[in-house]
C-alpha cells in the first residue's frame, strides 16, 4: 500500500529530503520532559476542535457521539504510539539517525516519492490549522461584542458583527508572534496556551452540567438531531464524524515536540509517557464539553458550544471564556505553524548557502523590548505565510464545515497510513503475518471512514458558500 517507492530507504537516508539537522544545531539544547511535551500536545489538540463537539454528539445521538470520541482516543494512541517509535532510525531507542520533521521519518523509512506526499499533506494541513484557528478567534471575539449587547439590550437584540476586522487584528498578532525562532523557544507560549484551553473547557463543561441541572432533565436522543431528509442526515452525521477526527490528532507536530525531549530516558519512551498524559486529559475534556452540551441543548446544540449562544449568562464568564480561548489560538496557531517555518528555513538555508538575504541575521533594538536578531527570510516568509491564512480565512469563514473538511482530509493518510507504513519497516513486520493483517485492516477502516467525512464535509462547505 506504499504510496512511493519502499525499498530506496538506504538512498533517501544518504540524501535527505530536507536536512535532519537543525540550522542551529550547535545552540539548541533539548531539555524538554513528558510535561512540557505534554502541554505542547493539549495546546495543539484542545482547541477549536472541543467547542463543536456538542453539535457533533447532537447530530450522532447518546450512543455514537460519545462511542465514537472514544474511538478516535483509542485510534490517537496507537497511531501515536508508532509514531513515537520512528524519531529515531533503525532502533527506536539507540539509532543514531534522528528524524527530526515526519517528512524526514517517511523518507527514511519509505522512501522519497512517499516523503514528497506527505510533505505535500503535511504544509496543507498545517496551513488549514491557521485558517481554522483564525475563523475561531474572529468568532470569540465576536461572541464577546454580542454577549454585552446581548445582556445591555436583551436576547432578543440584532447584535450582529463583522468577521474580517477581527481575522486582521489576530493576523496582526501571529505576525508578532510568529519571531518566535522555533520549538525550543516557545514552551512558555505552550504552557499559558494550555492554561487556558483548560480554563474555557472547564467553562463550557460548567456551564453545560448547570444548563442541565437547571432544565431538570437531560435532552437528547439515541438517534440525534432530526432532519428533514434522510440524506441531510447523513450528511450531518460525516461532518460530525471529520469534526471529531479534526479534535484528536497531532501527528503533523510530533516529531518536532519529541525533538525538544532530552535523553535519556530514550525520547520515544517520553514521548509515549506524554501521549497518553494528553490523550486521557483531552478525551475527559471532550466527553464532558461533548455529552454536557448534548444534555443541555439536545438538538439545538450550537455549532460551537460558547459562541453559539446557547449560553447568554452570566455574560462575564462567556466574555472570559472566549478570551481564554482567543489567547489559547494564539498559542495554538503558533504550535502549528512551526514546523512549516522550520522547513523553510532549512530548505532555504541548503538551496542558498551563500545568500546574505537567507543567512545572516541583524540585531534590532525597540524601545522597551530587549535586542532581538532578525532574519531578513523569516521576516517575508512569515509575514506572507500569515497575510495568506489571514486571506483564506476572510474568503472562506465557515467554523465547522473548514474543521470537518480538514479534519476528514488529514485524517487517514497523515495520521494513519504513514504511521501503520512505517511500523512495518521498522519493526521488519512480514506480509501477511497476522500483526500485518490486523493492523492494515485498521488502516483501510480508517480509510472508509475519512472518505465518508470527507464527502460530508465538503457537501456542506459548497452549501455554505452558495447559500
Amino acid at each position: 500500500m506504499a504510496l512511493g517507492d519502499g525499498d530506496d530507504g538506504a538512498a533517501a537516508a544518504a540524501v535527505p529530503l530536507i536536512s535532519d539537522r537543525p540550522k542551529h544545531a550547535a545552540i539548541v539544547r533539548s531539555a524538554g520532559t513528558e510535561w512540557t511535551a505534554a502541554a505542547h500536545v493539549i495546546t495543539a489538540v484542545i482547541g477549536s476542535g472541543v467547542l463543536s463537539l456538542a453539535w457533533s454528539v447532537a447530530q450522532l445521538g447518546w450512543l455514537a457521539g460519545p462511542g465514537m470520541m472514544l474511538v478516535f482516543a483509542a485510534v490517537t494512541a496507537l497511531q501515536s504510539a508508532l509514531f513515537a517509535d520512528c524519531y529515531r532510525s533503525p532502533d527506536p531507542e539507540v539509532g543514531p539517525h534522528r528524524n527530526r520533521t515526519y517528512a524526514n521519518a517517511v523518507e527514511r523509512n519509505l522512501g522519497s516519492s512517499s516523503a514528497w506526499v506527505c510533505l505535500l499533506l503535511q504544509q496543507t494541513a498545517l496551513f488549514g490549522y491557521g485558517i481554522a484557528y483564525t475563523i475561531t478567534a474572529s468568532i470569540s471575539c465576536r461572541a464577546i461584542l454580542r454577549s454585552n449587547c446581548y445582556h445591555t439590550h436583551g436576547h432578543d437584540a440584532p447584535c450582529k458583527y463583522g468577521g474580517s476586522y477581527y481575522m486582521l487584528m489576530f493576523g496582526a498578532a501571529q505576525l508578532f508572534l510568529s519571531f518566535i525562532p522555533d520549538f525550543h523557544d516557545m514552551a512558555w507560549l505552550s504552557v499559558l496556551a494550555a492554561v487556558m484551553s483548560f480554563s474555557y473547557s472547564f467553562i463550557g463543561l460548567g456551564l453545560g452540567l448547570a444548563n442541565t441541572i437547571a432544565n431538570g432533565t437531560i435532552k437528547g436522543s439515541i438517534t440525534g438531531a432530526p432532519t428533514r431528509t434522510p440524506v441531510q442526515k447523513v450528511w450531518h452525521v460525516s461532518q460530525a464524524i471529520g469534526d471529531i477526527a479534526f479534535a484528536y490528532p497531532y501527528s503533523l507536530i510530533l516529531l518536532e515536540i519529541q525533538d525538544t525531549l532530552k535523553a535519556p530516558p530514550a525520547e520515544n519512551k517520553t514521548m509515549k509517557k506524554a501521549s497518553i498524559i494528553s490523550i486521557v486529559v483531552t478525551t475527559f475534556f471532550y466527553l464532558c464539553c461533548g455529552c454536557f452540551g448534548y444534555a443541555a441543548f439536545g438538538s439545538d446544540a450550537p455549532g460551537n458550544l460558547l459562541t453559539g449562544f446557547g449560553f447568554y449568562e452570566p455574560y462575564w464568564l462567556i466574555d472570559f471564556a472566549n478570551a481564554c480561548i482567543i489567547l489559547h489560538l494564539l498559542g495554538g496557531y503558533q504550535v502549528y505553524s512551526q514546523p512549516i517555518y522550520q522547513f523553510a528555513d532549512r530548505f532555504f538555508a541548503e538551496r542558498y548557502p551563500a545568500s546574505r538575504f537567507v543567512n545572516d541575521f541583524h540585531t534590532v533594538k525597540l524601545p522597551l523590548l530587549p535586542p532581538c536578531r532578525v532574519n531578513l527570510l523569516r521576516v517575508c516568509f512569515r509575514t506572507v505565510y500569515v497575510a495568506s491564512t489571514t486571506a483564506v480565512a476572510l474568503a472562506f469563514p465557515y467554523f465547522n464545515e473548514v474543521l470537518a473538511l480538514l479534519g476528514a482530509l488529514n485524517f487517514w493518510p497523515l495520521a494513519i497510513y504513514f504511521p501503520v507504513e512505517m511500523y512495518f519497516i521498522q519493526r521488519h513486520v512480514p506480509r501477511w503475518s497476522p500483526r500485518w493483517v490486523v493492523l492494515q485492516s485498521f488502516s483501510v477502516l480508517c480509510l472508509l471512514v475519512s472518505a465518508f467525512a470527507l464527502v460530508g464535509s465538503i457537501q456542506g462547505l459548497i452549501s455554505q458558500k452558495l447559500g
